[in-house]
């Protein structure tokens, strides 16, 4: 067993220990997500459930964990496809279970077709089963196909589980802070996807089709070493930008026109996610540029207010008033600015929250508020930072204003004693951009 995968032993050691502190031991059952047809005999890229990577880093379909915390010890288990010399010349290699016992660092490790047969027995006498419920439907049943088989076991001495608890609640708090093997995969990905939005700008000019700057995108990630991105792409020019999550990347670009980039590729299981917006043009029109100026002040608060102990939803509220204030000096809302973040004139423009967890999926597991109080910031976690202002062209916009739509986003680790950027290297003032984008 490699360093690498101690850390995932380590994560399954924690979640025995929740297990017995929540109901004095158990059985816990995670399952990888299922292979998805996308047409015909066609599958899309597997991708591993994330709380199956997270336990696990076992990166093949068909694998189940069991984690057994008992009187007479603990057992890390998994199930996952055997050897088979015809299906790997097809389909690539396989671990099968004695490789994959051995370099994941499980305790015992069976044929996938086992698991129904064993998991009765597992499921036997423990008092609570931990699992994902309603995390996948044919999951569910399954489940439901174990108890009962348990239950049918009465008159032989074995009592079923009584509780049945959604083991991502302890997994949640887990993930929501990031350990030293996260950051550094997110550290990647951020430096992959801060490449692939300075390569846009140098290479966006006016009359390309906004999937031709895509395409620069996906040659920088894939150059990098990600397999995936993180989320569907928006390059989204002109009008499109007021468009919070345009998909359709199929614009040609005016000469005038701002690009609003909003992409990150997934380097080994880990989200990056990145804005800019920049003129395609090269140089910002003086109307863009004062908008732009707006979001950049307002980002630049957002960053300056996470550091650790303070509420989660405090640098969305920096963010309201920043991008507020800017929109009364510009003449696009009415002030003061009290007046108007009681009124909540600002939404028109700015109508989305500053930024969410991140992490091994893009809008990371996590709470954001318990019981009513936001969620304190602790070193470790990571989240985005995403202020914008959108303006739609209408009758009481001013023409120079109409259809600039900006967001700026990094990605923020909060440290011991404030927070790192992880993506302060991609270009963001004005000259920076002016910069990148010089043709």
């Amino acid at each position: 067993m490699n360093h690498a995968h101690h850390v995932y032993r380590d994560r399954r050691a924690a979640v025995l220990a929740t297990m017995r502190d929540h109901a004095g031991g158990g059985l816990a059952i995670v399952p990888t997500a299922p292979e998805v047809i996308r047409n015909r005999d066609s599958h899309y890229p597997f991708r591993s459930d994330s709380y199956f990577h997270y336990l696990s880093g076992f990166p093949e379909p068909e694998a189940v964990i069991a984690l057994v915390a008992a009187d007479d010890g603990d057992r890390h288990v998994l199930f996952c496809r055997e050897k088979n010399e015809e299906r790997e010349i097809w389909d690539g290699f396989r671990h099968g279970p004695a490789a994959a016992r051995e370099i994941f660092g499980f305790d015992e490790a069976y044929p996938i077709a086992e698991l129904e047969a064993r998991l009765a027995d597992l499921a036997s006498d423990r008092p609570a089963l931990f699992t994902p419920v309603g995390l996948f439907e044919h999951w569910d049943r399954k489940i439901a196909g174990v108890l009962n088989e348990v239950r049918a076991r009465v008159r032989t001495g074995v009592a079923a589980p009584e509780q049945i608890v959604d083991v991502r609640g302890a997994l949640d708090a887990m993930r929501l802070v990031k350990d030293e093997h996260e950051l550094a995969l997110m550290r990647r990905a951020a430096a992959i996807s801060g490449a692939a939005h300075a390569r846009a700008m140098a290479r966006a000019r006016p009359g390309w089709y906004e999937y031709q700057v895509e395409g620069e995108l996906m040659h920088e990630f894939l150059h990098g070493g990600a397999q995936a991105v993180a989320y569907g792409s928006i390059v989204a020019s002109g009008p499109n930008a007021c468009v919070l999550h345009y998909r359709d990347n199929d614009r040609r670009m005016a000469d005038g026109d701002l690009l609003l980039i909003d992409a990150g590729c997934e380097y080994r299981g880990y989200a990056s996610d990145i804005t800019r917006t920049f003129p395609v043009n090269g140089r910002f029109t003086p109307a863009q540029k004062a908008v732009y100026e707006v979001v950049l002040e307002a980002q630049q608060a957002c960053l300056a207010a996470v550091r650790p102990g303070v509420a989660f939803h405090d640098y969305h509220k920096v963010a309201e008033r920043v991008i507020a204030q800017g929109l009364i000096d510009l003449g696009l809302i009415e002030g003061p600015l009290d007046a108007a973040l009681e009124s909540q004139s600002y939404k028109r423009f700015y109508m989305h929250r500053a930024g969410h967890w991140l992490g091994m999926d893009v809008h990371d597991a996590g709470l954001y508020q318990v019981k009513g109080e936001s969620v304190v910031l602790r070193p470790g976690m990571v989240l985005t930072v995403e202020p914008g202002c959108y303006i739609r062209a209408a009758d009481d916009v001013p023409e120079e204003f109409r259809d600039i739509g900006v967001r700026i986003e990094d990605d923020v680790l909060v440290t011991a004693d404030g927070h790192e950027n992880l993506t302060a290297a991609t270009p963001k003032t004005v000259a920076e951009v002016e910069a990148a984008c010089a043709h």
